[in-house]
């Protein structure tokens, strides 16, 4: 009686960390303007992120809330923002969004597609996305994604050569930390809505873009990842490459014109020297300094079919060389 009492106690005292371990995007900053989210099932307030029903990660690569978060609703206002504008996408902990981002595990990624009309009532089950950063291993033992622990922001650059219009900017996290069994994978996307200016003319191909689900397997090498926590490992992002206009290296949609690299802001702190095939960082704490690169393998689809009532309906088969880092477990860090 009394051992049964102890491990019940014990599993109770448990929920609270477990629920708790979870989170949303609180707000984003577009150019030094701030933007609120609303609360994960609470009252729906004007807002350019859309809103989630709940703080849980999305599961499964076949799950419809891979497009924009579980059970998404489109948000009530659109931020205007330009070619080259530098966003802010604070990731927040807790069912209120009090607690720091409690995971440390994983890629940041960001994605765009444009809406047919305005993104307030743009309905993006069917949308094509095409990546414009990537973010994974920022060391030889950290990744990026354990800046957003201490409550430090991603940063993405909106790319420099964009075709102007309105916009969905699909900001996602997949956490890795159960990612050693196949559907362990947590995934957490978040969409902004978007209006942006300028004449640029560049646009992904048509072989750069994929939909939400469909642009995932369940088994993809950087969703399932049995080795991660037995180094030296090299990670594979999952999806599309980063669409070629983004970094200068394709035309626009038409065929013509260019695109370059953004970089992002400083505000006293890293800039871009980061990653070589994106336009994002994470803003390190307490550090004048540029993080040193590290390369992450490439986005790498299989040339076999997917799992099983998976619709991979993204469209390009390439894989990006890149050298090959060792990742070593860091306990005092990496949370389970």
């Amino acid at each position: 009686m009394i051992a049964t009492f102890n491990i019940v106690s014990f599993l109770f005292l448990l929920l609270p960390v477990s629920v708790s371990a979870h989170g949303y995007v609180g707000s984003v900053t577009i150019d030094g303007k701030v933007y609120q989210g609303n609360v994960p099932g609470g009252t729906a307030n004007p807002s350019v992120i859309r809103q989630v029903s709940t703080i849980d990660p999305v599961k499964g690569a076949t799950n419809p809330s891979l497009n924009c978060g579980m059970n998404a609703t489109m948000a009530s206002d659109v931020a205007n923002a330009n070619p080259g504008s530098q966003i802010l996408v604070s990731w927040v902990g807790g069912a209120t969004g009090d607690s720091e981002w409690p995971h440390n595990v994983g890629p940041i990624m960001h994605y765009m597609t444009q809406c047919s009309g305005s993104c307030s009532s743009f309905d993006s089950t069917s949308a094509e996305w095409f990546k414009i950063s990537e973010l994974g291993l920022e060391t030889s033992d950290t990744w990026y994604q354990a800046n957003l622990d201490v409550g430090q922001p991603a940063n993405v650059t909106i790319p420099s050569n964009i075709e102007p219009g309105n916009y969905l900017l699909r900001s996602e996290i997949i956490s890795l930390q159960i990612a050693t069994s196949v559907g362990g994978a947590e995934f957490y996307p978040a969409c902004i809505q978007l209006t942006i200016g300028g004449s640029g003319t560049g646009a992904p191909q048509s072989n750069e873009v994929c939909q939400f689900p469909g642009g995932y397997s369940d088994t993809d090498p950087g969703i399932y990842t049995p080795n991660i926590y037995n180094p030296p490992i090299t990670y594979t992002f999952p999806g599309p490459p980063v669409a070629g206009f983004v970094n200068g290296s394709s035309s626009s949609g038409s065929g013509s014109g260019s695109g370059t690299t953004s970089s992002p802001a400083a505000t006293g702190s890293p800039t871009s020297s980061m990653a070589p095939t994106n336009t994002s960082s994470v803003y390190a704490p307490s550090s004048s300094t540029s993080p040193s690169s590290v390369a992450n393998t490439g986005s790498t689809y299989p040339s076999s079919s997917p799992s099983a009532g998976t619709s991979q309906t993204c469209k390009r088969a390439v894989k990006r060389s890149a050298n090959q880092q060792p990742h070593r477990r860091r306990s005092a860090r990496w949370r389970h």
